[in-house]
């Protein structure tokens, strides 16, 4: 069976969702380097190849803009990112609406949907939510690794630390907002605290956007069953998270049979209905911040987007039925932005 030739006519034929791309936040500091058109030069062709409709964009900022710097910066980040867009010239559209994601997937456009990777930007001030709303954000991870006015964050590995907090006061009142505000919880870089703080406050259903199984991997960026199947009660998903540190590619290691691990595990766990992609695929931003010089696929497990039909077909391969891998590459994800988004 040619299993490749499976995978890209699912790919090509289906929605295809990758939840978490530091995608405004390369191309606001390629605009400031003086590069223009990011998404089409550097991106448009393997978000094709892999037939993707649905890129999730955080807003991610660096420990280095903070506190002063981070609702700046994530201004910047969105305007650069819908200034980029706009060079695409109707190929790529920013999602804000249910119409406007009907409409992405019926006309095989590229949509781009806004989401905090940590709620740094907006402070202690909740009213700003609503700001963020106005201007597409739809989603929001409460933390990135570290802690905010909202909650803790998980570290990456151990760390020498005082006591560990779940959600503060303020971060209860947040969570309990973007519900009513219908914008769409991400638990992933939180901490086991704060995760079972948002089980506790919220009633909606969640996601984990980038997040893999902490039985394959024992770090605290992945999730134990018992978060999975939580994650699935409430009718939530989880996307696999590609970066191969939190992956747990050893050298050597086949990193595409890793992350059709981690997806296996979660599928016989809670079923396909609640597993999805979610690469936070690195290597481009890192070269764009000039902080890191890693060489091409040496933190991400698939080079680009147009190799994610390697980890389909690898699911294929091992028996799983194309019915449950439509779910996963993105069937799972459009349902959850179809149910939230106004």
């Amino acid at each position: 069976m040619d299993f490749k030739k499976i995978a890209l006519n699912l790919h090509k034929n289906n929605i295809v969702v990758d939840t978490h791309l530091d995608l405004a936040g390369e191309i606001y500091n390629r605009h400031l380097a003086g590069e223009k058109e990011v998404i089409k030069n550097r991106y448009l062709d393997n978000f094709k190849k892999g037939g993707f409709n649905i890129v999730v964009s955080s807003l991610y900022i660096d420990d280095i803009f903070l506190p002063e710097m981070g609702l700046r910066m994530a201004l910047g980040q969105i305007s650069a990112l819908m200034e980029d867009i706009e060079s695409c010239h109707g190929e790529v559209v920013l999602i804000k609406t249910k119409e406007q994601l009907q409409r992405v997937a019926k006309e095989n456009k590229i949509g781009i949907i806004l989401s905090f990777e940590g709620l740094d930007p907006i402070g202690n001030d909740i009213n700003l939510l609503k700001v963020f709303y106005e201007l597409g954000v739809r989603a929001a991870g409460l933390t990135w690794s570290r802690r905010n006015y909202a909650a803790d964050g998980c570290s990456f590995n151990p760390v020498e630390e005082g006591q560990k907090g779940g959600l503060t006061r303020f971060g209860v009142e947040v969570v309990k907002k973007l519900e009513e505000m219908n914008m769409l919880i991400d638990v992933s870089h939180l901490n086991d605290e704060g995760f079972w703080d948002v089980v506790k406050f919220t009633k909606k259903p969640f996601i984990a956007s980038h997040s893999d199984v902490r039985n394959i991997h024992a770090r605290m960026r992945n999730l134990t069953d018992e978060q999975i199947k939580v994650i699935a009660e409430r009718n939530g998903v989880i996307g696999i998270n590609a970066y191969k540190n939190i992956a747990g590619v050893k050298d050597g290691e086949d990193p595409v049979k890793k992350l059709a691990d981690h997806v296996e595990y979660m599928a016989n766990l809670v079923g396909p209905s609640h597993v999805g992609y979610g690469f936070d695929l690195c290597n481009s931003y890192y070269d764009s911040e000039l902080k890191f010089k890693f060489e091409p696929n040496n933190s991400d497990s698939i080079a680009s987007h147009a190799e994610a039909v390697l980890i389909t077909e690898e699911l294929l391969r091992r028996g799983m039925p194309e019915e449950d891998v439509k779910l996963i590459i993105g069937g799972n994800f459009y349902r959850i932005f179809s149910d939230v988004l106004q």
